[in-house]
């Protein structure tokens, strides 16, 4: 599957999905987010399944500040709606593969167990 050009619009869309989805934060003028490009790019070739999301930070600089993204390249994943991983600084092709299999392995179940632990936490830590 081709990357994906997401915007403020079809952002929170496409997370919310489901399965995996790799969001690649870069601009035009960044060094290291061309150098990362082809590895994204030939990544996201050999992983049909999981949707490659690129999001242009200049173009899109309220979605770049909702994220919190601070440097670029950035590379933020996310598996059924829920964030597992954000990270700055370019990754090369064998840590990207790691990756992506270590977010095919997760526990969702253990981790949204997790999620609701600690909201019920803040929850009654709030009243």
């Amino acid at each position: 599957m081709a990357t994906v050009d997401l915007t403020e619009q079809d952002f929170e869309s496409t997370i919310l999905e489901g399965g995996i989805v790799l969001v690649d934060f870069w601009a035009d003028w960044c060094g290291p987010c061309k150098a990362f490009a082809p590895i994204y790019d030939a990544a996201s070739g050999d992983n049909a399944d999981i949707v490659f999301g690129k999001v242009d930070t200049e173009d899109q600089r309220g979605l770049a500040g909702a994220a919190e993204i601070q440097a670029i390249p950035t590379l933020m994943a996310f598996r059924d709606g829920i964030g597992v991983f954000k990270q700055a600084g370019a990754l090369p092709r064998p840590a990207l593969d790691e990756l992506i299999t270590q977010i095919r392995a997760l526990d969702m179940d253990g981790i949204r167990a997790q999620i609701a632990q600690q909201e019920a936490g803040d929850t009654a830590a709030g009243e």
